[in-house]
């Protein structure tokens, strides 16, 4: 089972992102990571669980006033040792968005 979530706000996202994706959690996932609207699509991301992720992004501080989270719960087989590093990397964007930008 995997949880998204979506955040759209006056303030920086990234920790309640992770604190919703915490809420979200179901024990079998493995795996945890927010991508933040802004200058190169900010993306942290980790092998673990959100309260894994929570501290190093009130570490980080990054910066987006809008992003999406995701939990993953492996269902075929393990997750890659490199995590999502490995994986391509992709960005969707709404076509009415002002300047091409979320």
């Amino acid at each position: 089972m995997c949880g998204i979530v979506g955040m759209v706000n006056g303030h920086p996202v990234a920790v309640d992102l992770a604190a919703a994706l915490g809420r979200l959690q179901y024990r079998g996932d493995d795996s945890v990571g927010v991508a933040l609207a802004g200058p190169g699509l900010p993306v942290h991301r980790i092998l673990g669980r959100a309260t894994d992720l929570l501290p190093l992004l009130e570490a980080a501080r990054p910066n987006g006033h809008a992003g999406i989270g995701h939990t993953r719960w492996a269902t075929h087989g393990r997750p890659p040792a490199c995590g999502w590093a490995c994986q391509a990397r992709a960005t969707v964007r709404h076509p009415r968005s002002r300047s091409g930008r979320a």
